[in-house]
């Protein structure tokens, strides 16, 4: 993008008074602008062909699916769209599935504005907000999970995936590694989301907050 282009954001969200407060904070700035909305998994894609935004923020829950699964899709058709998760909760699940996105971070709807603004241009800019430690921590515990842990549901091929994922890959490019069809790719993802929201839903935050503690990176 030239310096001198406004950056072209898609808003995602199904809450009506949240998605157009957003637009309305985005269009206030001289170098962003709105090209589309969407409230839904579907809308989104299309709007994201149609429009071709530099940046969409994405709510993770949407009423027809997830937004995780939404993001892959538009970073699959085009590598070149940045995409920011939108969450009401900090924790585990939302970096987890920030990063099976392929998105660039992650922001919570509670955040300022100005914190919003500046976080869409960075990620416009090409930088991610993504910690590399959150990414090299699934990294470890898909290498080292035991019986206890929610990874070690997934099966080797589910694993490879993973992997693949954490390095920036999106679904066409995995299908083309392994040998598997794009259909097939999209497939496993999806599973490996299903299994992974099961168990988040059966732990407890204590569980989380013990994993965060127990990261061999920070000791």
């Amino acid at each position: 993008m030239a310096t001198n282009e406004k950056l072209k954001i898609l808003i995602v969200d199904d809450h009506d008074i949240v998605r157009k407060g957003l637009a309305m904070l985005v269009s206030r700035q001289e170098d962003l602008f709105v090209v589309a909305e969407a409230g839904t998994v579907v809308e989104a894609v299309k709007k994201a062909r149609e429009s071709v935004p530099d940046v969409v923020v994405m709510d993770i829950r949407l009423p027809d699916g997830s937004g995780i699964e939404a993001c892959r899709d538009i970073r699959d058709d085009n590598p070149d769209i940045k995409v920011l998760m939108l969450t009401s909760y900090s924790d585990e699940k939302a970096s987890i599935g920030s990063i099976m996105a392929g998105a660039s971070g992650y922001l919570l709807k509670e955040i300022r504005s100005q914190e919003i603004v500046d976080a869409i241009r960075q990620v416009g800019s090409g930088q991610s907000l993504l910690e590399p430690t959150a990414i090299a921590n699934i990294l470890e515990r898909v290498k080292r999970s035991d019986e206890k842990d929610v990874l070690a549901q997934l099966t080797e091929q589910e694993r490879n995936i993973i992997k693949l994922i954490t390095e920036g890959q999106t679904n066409r490019e995995i299908a083309g590694k392994i040998n598997l069809s794009n259909k097939t790719v999209k497939n496993h993802v999806s599973d490996i989301l299903g299994k992974l929201e099961v168990s988040w839903h059966s732990q407890t935050a204590a569980f989380l907050a013990e994993r965060r503690g127990n990261r061999e990176f920070n000791s």
